[in-house]
């Protein structure tokens, strides 16, 4: 009986350390990563504010092979909106909310499974000469549950930000082969 006693006592203290370390966590979060392009933010940004062509460089549209895809609203720019949902992708949308000519796309994206989040999603686009660094930042609420607990254990950096990266490489190729 101590020993089914001790065992039960250190599952509680795991749980109250994780409770714990989870308090510890921001209240927000925020993931950016950037790429130079050559090319112009003028030849980017299509690019970006047009969902039907993400498909072509977007890190998460080929993780389903029956991921299903809606486009709403405007076919591009503020007001296009997509959504989706698969089995591997969870269900979600996103829409343009904003555009400061070519240099700032700004977003909403509402993930409704496997957990409900709203995050907002900024492209910055900075004419460098013949290049263009492209910025993708996505940042939201740090909500306790599941959001805290969840980075107990695993860097929201990380696991977004080598997304972002992958994007960016992809967006990086299709936009210099597309010249």
């Amino acid at each position: 009986m101590s020993i089914l006693l001790m065992v039960l006592a250190a599952i509680a203290l795991s749980l109250i350390l994780v409770l714990l370390f989870a308090l510890q966590k921001p209240d927000q979060f925020q993931v950016v990563r950037s790429i130079e392009i050559e090319a112009s933010p003028e030849s980017v940004a299509p690019w970006i504010s047009d969902f039907h062509k993400w498909v072509s460089w977007s890190p998460w549209e080929h993780l389903d092979a029956d991921l299903k895809k809606t486009y709403m609203g405007a076919p591009s720019g503020i007001g296009a909106k997509y959504a989706w949902e698969g089995r591997k992708s969870g269900k979600g949308s996103m829409n343009i909310l904003g555009m400061e000519g070519v240099e700032s796309i700004s977003m909403r994206v509402d993930f409704e499974k496997p957990f409900e989040a709203h995050n907002e999603i900024i492209f910055r686009l900075e004419r460098s000469g013949s290049k263009t660094l492209v910025s993708w930042a996505m940042s939201g609420k740090n909500t306790f549950f599941p959001g805290k607990i969840f980075q107990v254990f695993v860097s929201m950096d990380k696991m977004i930000g080598k997304d972002f990266e992958k994007g960016l490489d992809a967006l990086k190729n299709v936009v210099e082969s597309s010249h």
